[in-house]
């Protein structure tokens, strides 16, 4: 029998490390700007409408060009090696336009000028009000939206072909681990951004905004490499086994009758635009808001919290964290087990530590998704084993009402206790990132139960639309309310965010009905959302 790249344990991790540090790259940059938004005011004069209109920008080709309904075409007709080559093309380009738009050379430029005098008014999207530009947004905000704009088509594009991917090696193999590793090492992605964007922002005592985007391009263009990389192994890989690219149905406009008719459809749909809608357009402000909220002295200068040197240990003991965490959930023996355990929980709480005596509201957000990357693991194996989906998604909307519901009302409670508002502040990330473990791990297993097999494909492209539609509109609401809501506020520290939380957290609650009806509807109809995926 001829054995292929895809035998090999070690290439077959080698494609998924390729894939997985692609999508690593793109979950930095993707939030890039969300932990210097206070240095964005200040050096460029985005207040927060501009800065959530930017932000929201990612996805408005993908909901109103339905650039990802083409991206799945485009995936289905070329196959995953072209597909991945050139969404990491695009994520490139895109990346380039917002970092000459952030930086000292577009200011003044005759590019500037034109950008401040048009796209003032857009036939049709301002009647709708759903414009990705307005009157009086700076120059480089529309220009960095533009180049958003570009990259979210490629980072979108990425994410189904990398999922595809994982299959087309991993088919009846580790796939589920692959997954849960591809999903954890993506996810540090926010960590890392979070700790290193202000890094280079201030890097030598200078502020400079575009230093962080250049770092992100440099990343995108590593992305980039990878994926010529896997290009080339998955080449390689047809030409021993003599197999076509694996290919889903396309998407049809046929199937939309069937879809929106199926109420299970409307019911993840909703659930998935609630949720996700409470969590990634909270990611872009998290940063400013606990800079509003918590009591922060920066350490003296020319003492070790103050030097470049701590970011680099600090994101060291992170990586401990989370490659411990997570390889204690695949170890057999119980020793082994429990000491990689212990070692993630105490590395963690060194972390803690360190965030704290640096004082940074970066650093204490960066503890957000690494939670997330031990417990992932285990949700995943329950609910396969265990089943319980209905009930994972009753309890992470109830966590994550509970967590928006603390950031807006307790933690500026504890605001002049430097020590109480901190440690509040960890614990609320640390369970909300739990939550956006749980939701998901239930979520999305649950589709095929929900919506008949012969529309899945055609259902899953409809689900990330209807998902994409929050994502563009909830920064942009966010960046609204907060400027409707403190007039006047010129220091970016110096916000009240109770009304975008209170906003976020009804969000949850609506998820929490929704939760409610599906497991009526599981019991009533016999679904079996509530039953084990691996049946004994």
């Amino acid at each position: 029998m001829t054995t292929s790249l895809r035998d090999s344990a070690a290439m077959r991790w080698t494609a998924l490390l390729l894939l997985a540090l692609a999508m690593f790259c793109s979950y930095i940059f993707m939030d890039i700007l969300s932990p210097i938004k206070d240095l964005m005011l200040e050096t460029r004069g985005w207040d927060s409408t501009a800065f959530g209109t930017m932000q929201g920008s990612e996805v408005f080709l993908n909901v109103f060009a339905f650039f990802l309904i083409f991206a799945g075409i485009i995936l289905d007709k070329m196959g995953v090696r072209f597909t991945a080559v050139l969404s990491a093309t695009v994520m490139l380009v895109g990346a380039i336009i917002k970092w000459y738009a952030v930086s000292d050379a577009f200011t003044g430029s005759s590019l500037a000028t034109w950008f401040t005098n048009n796209l003032n008014y857009i036939p049709v999207f301002d009647e709708l009000g759903v414009s990705p530009f307005y009157e009086g947004m700076p120059a480089s905000a529309k220009f960095a939206a533009c180049g958003f704009m570009i990259f979210g088509c490629g980072c979108e594009m990425a994410g189904i072909t990398v999922s595809r991917g994982i299959v087309k090696w991993f088919k009846g193999r580790e796939m589920a681990l692959a997954m849960g590793s591809e999903m954890a090492l993506a996810r540090l992605g926010v960590a890392t951004v979070m700790i290193f964007s202000p890094f280079f922002a201030r890097l030598g005592g200078v502020v400079s905004v575009s230093r962080s985007v250049a770092f992100g391009v440099v990343l995108m263009c590593i992305a980039l490499i990878m994926t010529i990389v896997y290009f080339f192994m998955d080449q390689k890989l047809d030409a021993q086994t003599g197999e076509a690219e694996e290919k889903d149905d396309p998407f049809r406009i046929s199937d939309l009758g069937k879809i929106l008719t199926d109420s299970g459809f409307w019911l993840v749909a909703l659930l998935c635009v609630l949720y996700y809608s409470a969590i990634f357009p909270f990611q872009k402000y998290a940063v400013n808001m606990l800079q509003c909220n918590l009591t922060l002295t920066p350490p003296e200068a020319h003492t070790f919290w103050a030097s470049e040197d701590v970011t680099y240990v600090q994101y060291i003991i992170m990586l401990i964290v989370a490659a411990a965490g997570f390889a204690s959930n695949f170890q057999k023996r119980a020793a082994a087990k429990y000491g990689l355990l212990c070692l993630s929980i105490v590395s963690l709480i060194i972390y803690c530590y360190m965030g704290y005596m640096r004082q940074s509201a970066e650093a204490i957000f960066a503890v957000f998704p690494l939670l997330a990357v031990l417990i992932t693991p285990i949700l995943g194996s329950y609910v396969d084993h265990k089943g319980k989906a209905a009930t994972m998604l009753v309890l992470g909307s109830l966590l994550l009402i509970a967590c928006h519901l603390t950031f807006a009302f307790v933690l500026p409670a504890f605001k002049g206790s430097s020590v109480g508002g901190i440690t509040i502040a960890y614990l609320t990330i640390l369970v909300l990132g739990a939550s956006f473990s749980l939701v998901p791990a239930s979520l999305w297993p649950s589709v095929p139960k929900l919506v008949d097999a012969k529309v899945i494909g055609s259902a899953y492209a409809l689900i990330f639309w209807i998902q994409n539609i929050g994502l563009w509109l909830f920064p942009l609401l966010i960046g609204k309310v907060l400027d409707k809501t403190n007039p006047g506020v010129t220091d970016p520290t110096q916000y009240n965010y109770t009304a975008p939380l209170v906003m976020l957290a009804s969000l949850g609650i609506a998820a929490l009905v929704l939760g409610l009806v599906l497991k009526v509807v599981d019991k009533k109809k016999g679904i079996g959302l509530e039953e084990p995926n691996i049946k004994a």
